[in-house]
């Protein structure tokens, strides 16, 4: 009889006798140096899925001409490319080992980047082409589902809501971090000497000149620093489980129901992050021809006093609070359990999307009206950010409690596969329904996912708490 592939290896990549559970052995410093350069790498990775995000919306004041319905399918393609790659990386851990995974994922970030920074120089590439790009940049995404189980094998279960949440957390800033330095690295000629400037047309300010590019070609060194330190800083777990013994997950009920929970979580902070600028714009800035006539140098403000908000400049502010809550709650729920923390980001969902939707039907008899609308607007979908953020934590401190090692991982994997499909869910329903009905629908959903929680894991004598 062979032996299998998973017993066989030996040597310097691979560790021996690798077991968390038992402190006498577990080695701490590798575990935690292993979380580091993962998340290091994962935020590139997160950084590169959302770089769409950050470039799209002003593609047609660089000189395209996309109609609204077509950038948000362009803003929807990262997150569809996210979910069906993560069904392929959620397998890799066992197969790959973690060294190998984390390493060429890395490296492969490189062409995304460098292809949307070739193609904002001149409105001249064809729509498919830049879908094409969006679709590589949910490489990125994708890498989630094989980073987060890869690291789950290096922590004890005691331990694994904080690491796990710290890894996610920081991760996720990577979307705010391109968002947030977007407008700034596009400001001057830095890496002028990759490319021309480029003219953008602001509404009522007439042209800037940018340098687009820095956008993409500022993480591209990053990249392959973190592929570098991948390859020869990490090692790898031996996990006992081929491809058809990871699947054996699909007849767990739990599964399924913590693909529910994941999707009202971590499929609202993406697919909100994904199109947060658009939403913004489309209500209360250039993109909503009552308050803006026409583009360019002739754009006309048809509300006296009214002043555009900057998408631009305000869009990163709702990952930053999503991660910085998945990152501050990871050690309430080591203490305090998952599940409770689920229940609270259901019930805390459920209100704050109540609320911004008092902000979805702009008010534009008065500048006054618009500002108070685009504030309820702003603070509602920054508490959505919030209670996605804190169930992005929680759930990733149940899956570990609720399955077995093998299982858990397989498990954390499936679940951000799907989850990841929340950019272009967010950018189908978006283009197919009004912001009201959408977000109708979320708050459903929701009560349904509350419903689940309570039942299943968080009242008193639950069949599974976690």
């Amino acid at each position: 009889m062979s032996t299998p592939a998973s017993e066989r290896r030996t040597g310097g990549e691979w560790l021996q006798n690798w077991d968390p559970e038992n402190e006498e052995t577990w080695d701490s410093g590798r575990a935690w140096s292993t979380l580091w350069i993962t998340t290091f790498t994962l935020t590139l990775c997160f950084i590169t899925w959302f770089l769409p995000s950050a470039v799209i919306p002003r593609l047609n004041a660089l000189g395209y001409e996309f109609t609204q319905g077509q950038l948000y399918w362009m803003a929807a393609m990262p997150g569809l490319a996210a979910g069906l790659l993560r069904i392929v990386w959620m397998v890799l851990p066992p197969i790959l080992g973690t060294r190998k995974m984390v390493a060429i994922t890395t490296f492969l970030l490189v062409f995304p980047l460098l292809g949307w920074g070739v193609r904002v120089q001149e409105p001249t590439a064809p729509y498919w082409e830049l879908m094409v790009l969006a679709f590589l940049a949910g490489i990125g995404g994708g890498a989630f589902s094989g980073f987060m189980p890869s690291t789950s094998y290096f922590f004890p279960k005691r331990l694994q809501g904080t690491a796990l949440g710290l890894q996610a957390g920081l991760g996720n800033f990577g979307v705010s971090l391109v968002q947030l330095l977007t407008p700034w690295l596009i400001g001057f000629g830095m890496l002028g000497f990759l490319g021309n400037s480029q003219s953008m047309e602001m509404a009522g300010q007439g042209n800037q000149e940018v340098w687009y590019q820095n956008a993409a070609f500022f993480w591209i060194p990053f990249c392959l620093i973190g592929a570098a330190l991948a390859w020869w800083l990490l090692k790898s777990v031996p996990i006992k489980a081929n491809i058809k013994q990871q699947f054996d997950i699909f007849s767990n009920v739990d599964t399924w129901l913590m693909t529910l929970l994941y999707i009202m979580t971590f499929g609202t902070f993406s697919g909100l992050s994904a199109q947060f600028g658009l939403l913004m714009q489309n209500l209360y800035g250039s993109g909503n021809p009552e308050i803006v006539q026409g583009t360019g140098p002739e754009a006309q403000m048809l509300i006296e006093g009214y002043q555009v908000p900057n998408a631009l400049a305000l869009v990163f502010l709702g990952p930053l609070v999503g991660a910085g809550a998945r990152v501050l709650f990871s050690p309430l729920t080591d203490r305090m359990g998952g599940a409770i923390w689920t229940l609270i980001s259901g019930l805390g969902l459920i209100g704050s999307i109540a609320f911004t939707m008092t902000g979805l039907v702009p008010d534009t008899s008065s500048a006054a009206a618009l500002d108070a609308g685009f504030d309820r607007f702003l603070w509602g979908m920054l508490a959505i950010f919030l209670f996605a953020g804190i169930g992005n934590a929680s759930t990733f401190k149940q899956m570990p409690m609720i399955f077995e090692r093998r299982q858990a991982g397989g498990v954390i994997g499936w679940t951000a596969a799907i989850a990841a499909f929340g950019p272009f869910l967010f950018g189908v329903g978006l283009t197919l329904m009004s912001p009201t009905t959408f977000y109708l629908i979320g708050i459903a959903f929701a009560v349904l996912c509350v419903v689940i929680t309570w039942v299943r894991y968080a009242r008193p004598g639950a069949p599974k708490p976690g």
